[in-house]
């Protein structure tokens, strides 16, 4: 892999620049526990996740979207007799999750410092455009990026338009993500780069369970690494 030509990185924001996938799992165990009256903690699981699903196309990614799987998931479970109670504490649970404060990954801020003195940098995420934007400005990291992209997706139609947007060609732009579905496939399948730096949490929909094998393609174990290749 060359990578003498790149002269754009993006970075995806949730469990690459901040911890974000810990605070869902942890609701997603409180779901479990507010309804075990009704069902036994993997079905309730199993069941949330079937509604996160077909509400994707509908909602989209974030914790708006995923506050109203749980509620829906909730009556879903009950048959309609969840008690009002229980639904508040749901929604508690989704404006608690907007307010968690953000805390960067090891290494993230050091390693921005450093290449956007060499480099254009981009903030490329998916999710909700206000919860992002939150983050981003939480975070401090936002006087790193040349340009931030929120999207509904990571899909190769909109890495393209971004590579389009930036004025370079694809083997001039390199992505760096946690999640091998949305930062490092369509990437390579357009002719860029990928690097991956897995977090310790993966949503299951994020997950792949094929090797990558790609020239244009390399995994770290954490942020700074990317300093003693770029």
């Amino acid at each position: 892999m060359s990578l003498s030509n790149i002269k754009a990185i993006a970075f995806d924001a949730d469990d690459t620049l901040w911890v974000n996938e810990t605070f869902f799992r942890k609701a997603e165990e409180e779901f479990c526990e507010l309804v075990s009256d009704y069902l036994p903690k993997e079905e309730a699981n199993a069941l949330l996740f079937e509604v996160e699903m077909q509400n994707l196309k509908l909602y989209g990614y974030g914790i708006k979207p995923f506050t109203l799987s749980l509620i829906e998931a909730a009556i879903k479970v009950s048959k309609g007799s969840m008690d009002i109670a229980l639904i508040e504490k749901l929604i508690d649970k989704g404006k608690q999750m907007l307010h968690e404060p953000v805390e960067l990954l090891e290494g993230i801020e050091e390693t921005l410092e450093y290449l956007s003195k060499k480099y254009r940098l981009v903030m490329a995420t998916k999710g909700d455009l206000l919860d992002q934007e939150r983050k981003l400005i939480k975070s401090g990291l936002e006087k790193y990026f040349h340009h931030i992209e929120i999207v509904s997706d990571k899909t190769e139609k909109q890495y393209h338009k971004l590579i389009k947007h930036l004025d370079i060609k694809e083997d001039e732009f390199l992505m760096v993500g946690n999640s091998l579905k949305s930062d490092v496939l369509p990437v390579l399948n357009i002719g860029a780069h990928a690097f991956h730096i897995p977090f310790h949490t993966t949503w299951v929909h994020e997950t792949i369970t094929k090797e990558i094998s790609h020239p244009n393609f390399r995994s770290f174990t954490k942020a700074i690494e990317l300093l003693h290749v770029l």
